[in-house]
């Protein structure tokens, strides 16, 4: 029998996911506090990193609990096109979640950076570092993180929509103590 409702730490890596998306999109804006060379600029992205790096593992937990526990079944009252609008959108948050941490990481490893983790672990680049190819990958990883703001938005109205105008449940199957 299928739940109603999404397993605690299903729960717990959403929000704690969401979280993380955000605090490392506001962290890209910390660097406009410090001016270049500063060193308060270099632990942003210090920061940034090590957060990014703690995404990526979060995520792969995520997918790979959402592979083993599964979902909750979507509201009846929902037609196909919007169960199919619905499992398009988580489709491409999940993408979005695994593309920016890869993104991330190649973009640290070709600015001649290496990857560390709050400095537990430093991972040096396999790369030589190339600033065109680095461009080129931080205009993709940034379009990336506006689009997931973008998409996140919409998953959020969509889950306040079904929760005051269509009185059903998805929203509270993922709020915690339910």
């Amino acid at each position: 029998m299928q739940s109603s409702t999404y397993a605690p730490v299903q729960k717990a890596l959403h929000w704690l996911i969401f979280l993380l998306v955000i605090g490392l999109y506001g962290l890209t804006y910390g660097e406009d506090f410090f001016p270049r060379g500063d060193p308060g600029r270099a632990t942003i992205w210090w920061l940034h990193i090590s957060f990014g790096v703690l995404l990526a593992a979060l995520v792969v937990l995520r997918v790979a609990t959402r592979l083993s526990l599964g979902a909750p079944k979507l509201p009846a009252a929902m037609n196909a096109m919007e169960q199919k609008l619905a499992h398009a959108a988580h489709l491409l948050l999940y993408a979005l979640l695994v593309i920016i941490p890869v993104l991330g990481i190649f973009l640290t490893w070709f600015r001649g950076d290496a990857l560390t983790f709050f400095g537990l672990f430093t991972i040096p680049s396999p790369v030589t570092p190339d600033r065109d190819t680095a461009g080129i990958i931080r205009e993709a990883h940034s379009l990336c993180a506006n689009l997931i703001l973008i998409v996140v938005g919409l998953h959020a109205v969509a889950a306040l929509w079904h929760h005051f105008i269509r009185k059903d449940d998805v929203l509270r199957r993922m709020l915690p103590g339910t």
